[in-house]
């Protein structure tokens, strides 16, 4: 047995179990991790072969969320990354912030949790034992004051082959996306992706490079945008923005759905491309893929429906249309979420989802001391969201704010469970969904810190201006409050500084404008960043 004056106890140190040992140490609390590979960074750590569950990436894989967006509160990523990043370089941020934070000294790799469970004092103590096992096989109990999950929830891929009719007679090779790394041993292939999802779009436009044909088979269909926006900026840092979520909640739904559509027709008429699906825009998330559109127009990407039957090398489609000599089928239908660890009286059920309290907390236990970060979907990164849910979690630990009571908590339950079913397209594989400014928001609201405008239009208006018309970035949750960071402001005011700076490979100058004046000629020009502006008198 091992105790400590208050300790706890985290499981995984990806993005949601870093964050989580920080904001235990921001609260003063002794955290010990364990994570069961042998590196930080949870999914974002590639590796050449899956390992059983745990989550896994392919090779090419860039995140489809800008850096300003994704990156945590304090601790702003390198102005001199990409906007959107490959694996590797978030893995290397994630390195900076824990070597900035002096995180690593409190994990424990190769070391994994076999059982959560309460100690026969639970009722009286809240505490927990814990069972690990290291890389030798040797387990070892552990007492915790308090548990932390943030394991994710993409490490058992779903493979609903019973739905395949004829699948045991297809004459090819099959796997779902969690074994996919790369394109090379589909060269000269003919393959079906089964799934629109970003993971069966990114698949099926990778392959495309190398196979000699790729189809690309989906249910309901989706809606496609792109992460560049007007002007080449992020997608997120335009939308992103409290402006446009106060419009969410002053406008109709379906106008705005009906709008964002037009806008995304414009660009590729959806029905045309064989894209459009049968839910409206801002019912789910849609698919983040800019090379998808113009490997349809070229055609490298089939568009097909779903698959109705597979007989022999044969893919029979629901328009029973049928594609002859598939050599592989790639199964992107998304992953099944399990807590194999924790007790069954942990895991309430509502719907078709895990009934967390606003996705953290489990509601029937006797005392608040276990939390599950990470494991919630929005339209925007994890790691922000993690970071707030873990900021709350611990002050809960720590006693600064209290839950309401069990019966308050399982009413929320139900409520945000029928909220989701009514806003969102919601289903066994993808339970969880919420959007993205309001749910930071209300976290922020119990943590303490979330940016009150009217305070700031009084206070510093400047800062004003850039929170309401900017980007919700995560460091508007560090401008007051507990945590405060002396250098949120700055972060705001430069975050697109940032966003430029990885532009700045080479000098360029071009001339804006020419306007006349009564006795010269004013040519205003921008040099990489900054403008100019000189007057030539007239001869």
């Amino acid at each position: 047995m091992s105790s400590s004056a208050y300790n706890l106890c985290l499981i995984g140190a990806g993005p949601s179990g870093l964050t989580s040992i920080k904001s235990c140490l921001d609260e003063g609390l002794e955290p010990t991790c364990f994570e069961s590979s042998d590196d930080i960074g949870g999914l974002w750590k590639f590796k050449e072969v899956s390992e059983p569950n745990r989550a896994s990436i392919y090779r090419s894989l860039t995140i489809n969320i800008s850096k300003e967006m994704m990156c945590f509160s304090d601790f702003p990523i390198p102005a001199d990354y990409p906007n959107y990043m490959h694996h590797s370089r978030i893995l290397q941020y994630f390195r900076l912030y824990a070597e900035h934070f002096k995180l690593l000294q409190h994990i424990h790799f190769q070391t994994s949790v076999r059982s959560v469970r309460q100690r026969p004092d639970f009722s009286h103590s809240g505490q927990w034992e814990v069972v690990t096992e290291n890389r030798e096989g040797q387990e070892e109990r552990h007492m915790f004051d308090s548990v932390i999950v943030c394991s994710g929830h993409y490490s058992y891929p779903h493979l609903p082959l019973k739905d395949f009719s004829g699948i045991e007679s297809f004459e090819g090779k099959y796997f779902h996306s969690w074994d996919y790394k790369g394109p090379e041993d589909l060269r000269g292939k003919r393959v079906v992706v089964i799934g629109i999802g970003n993971s069966g779009g990114d698949i099926a436009v990778e392959s495309s490079r190398v196979a000699e044909q790729v189809y690309l088979s989906t249910r309901r269909g989706a809606w496609v945008i792109r992460v560049m926006s007007d002007n080449g900026l992020p997608v997120d840092m335009k939308y992103n923005t409290r402006f446009v979520h106060i419009l969410f909640q002053l406008l109709p739904v379906n106008w705005l759905s009906w709008f964002g559509e037009k806008k995304l027709n414009a660009m590729y008429d959806h029905t045309m491309y064989a894209l459009k699906p049968k839910h409206r825009l801002f019912s789910t998330i849609p698919v983040i893929n800019d090379e998808l559109p113009n490997k349809i127009l070229t055609g490298g990407v089939m568009v097909k429906p779903n698959v109705q039957q597979i007989r022999g090398s044969s893919v029979v489609f629901e328009d029973g249309s049928v594609v002859d000599k598939v050599d592989v089928i790639v199964f992107a239908t998304g992953y099944n979420y399990d807590f194999p660890f924790l007790p069954p009286n942990v895991m309430h059920k509502s719907g078709h989802r895990l009934g967390l309290y606003k996705h953290v907390f489990p509601p029937t236990l006797e005392h608040p001391t276990m939390a599950v970060v990470g494991f919630i979907h929005a339209l925007g990164a994890i790691m922000p969201q993690a970071e707030m849910q873990s900021r709350w979690v611990t002050r809960v630990f720590k006693g600064h704010k209290k839950l309401p009571s069990n019966r308050a908590m399982l009413k929320a339950v139900e409520c945000d469970t029928k909220d989701m079913d009514k806003n969102y397209i919601v289903s066994k594989l993808v339970p969880l969904q919420v959007d993205f400014v309001s749910y930071m928001d209300d976290i922020a609201g119990e943590v303490g810190v979330r940016p009150s405008l009217a305070w700031l239009f009084f206070t510093d208006y400047p800062l004003f201006k850039r929170v309401l018309w900017g980007p919700v970035t995560a460091y508007q949750y560090r401008i007051t409050g507990p945590g405060k960071w002396s250098g949120a402001r700055r972060a705001i005011f430069t975050q697109f500084e940032r966003m430029f700076q990885p532009f700045k490979t080479r000098q360029v100058t071009y001339l804006l404008y020419i306007h006349t004046e009564d006795a010269s000629k004013i040519f205003v020009f921008k040099m990489n960043v900054h403008w100019y502006r000189i007057a030539i008198p007239l001869l």
